[in-house]
């Protein structure tokens, strides 16, 4: 359940990467509830075609679900340009798909580096480039790029995705700087420790989280919703004086 309705999100159209599970999945689901013709991208056909359903049943709007690896800069071309020829130019960019499978440093090698930035840092740059032109030609657009307080704390575990996830920060910033004469705003949205059924599955002990929760001001998890709002926020004109700026969503984790 939306915690705010955002009037001038209705109607808007909106790409989400990675879209068919986790925060994802919930984005999909808050902005449908918006009333926005959303669609998403993601390599999980099962789950995705059952979160159209989900939503379609729940909004009476059906998202628009195309499957792409955002490995391969090809499908996202191919991709993106076959959701504008259904939806229109893409008003909202939500760059959320990832992977933070753990790894050592001492065991990773350059396939696995170079396969860790392909998954968690180029896309965002490629999906920008995809859906840039239809933006300055509207005159407005938000792009929204998904980082991890990982990348802010140090973490360690999987030292290639936390250094993919500062390079987020860099890249908002960057196009935040090249496209403000558009009136595009780039932010970069840094959830802490989001309990997904991903992570509860592999990694959320309860030891590990009593971890998480020592560290943070607030002694709440962090949830799928609580990003999927903030999300919700930075897409609509409520935000529109807001770019280049990082918005942790993390509980005050230090």
């Amino acid at each position: 359940m939306t915690l705010s309705n955002y009037n001038d999100l209705k109607n808007k159209t909106i790409l989400i990467t990675g879209g068919g599970s986790g925060i994802g999945a919930s984005m999909v689901r808050n902005f449908s509830q918006q009333g926005a013709r959303v669609s998403f991208i993601s390599i999980d056909d099962e789950e995705s075609h059952a979160l159209c359903i989900e939503v379609e049943e729940l909004t009476g709007i059906r998202p628009l679900f195309v499957h792409c690896d955002v490995t391969d800069v090809t499908q996202i071309k191919s991709a993106i340009a076959q959701i504008g020829e259904v939806t229109g130019d893409i008003e909202v960019l939500i760059n959320n798909a990832a992977n933070d499978s753990r790894h050592q440093l001492d065991s990773l090698s350059a396939a696995q580096w170079d396969a860790s930035m392909n998954v968690n840092l180029r896309p965002h740059f490629f999906t920008a480039q995809a859906v840039v032109e239809g933006m300055k030609q509207s005159g407005q657009g938000s792009i929204i790029n998904v980082g991890s307080n990982s990348a802010l704390l140090g973490l360690s575990g999987y030292p290639a995705y936390v250094t993919a996830k500062a390079g987020i920060t860099g890249l908002s910033k960057a196009l935040a700087r090249e496209l403000g004469e558009y009136a595009i705003r780039v932010n970069t949205l840094i959830p802490g420790w989001v309990m997904t059924q991903r992570q509860k599955q592999l990694w959320a002990t309860p030891e590990a989280v009593d971890e998480c929760l020592s560290q943070q001001c607030l002694k709440s998890t962090v949830s799928e919703q609580d990003i999927a709002n903030t999300a919700l926020f930075l897409a609509s004109e409520a935000s529109k004086m807001i770019t280049g700026q990082n918005l942790i969503v993390d509980g005050g984790r230090v």
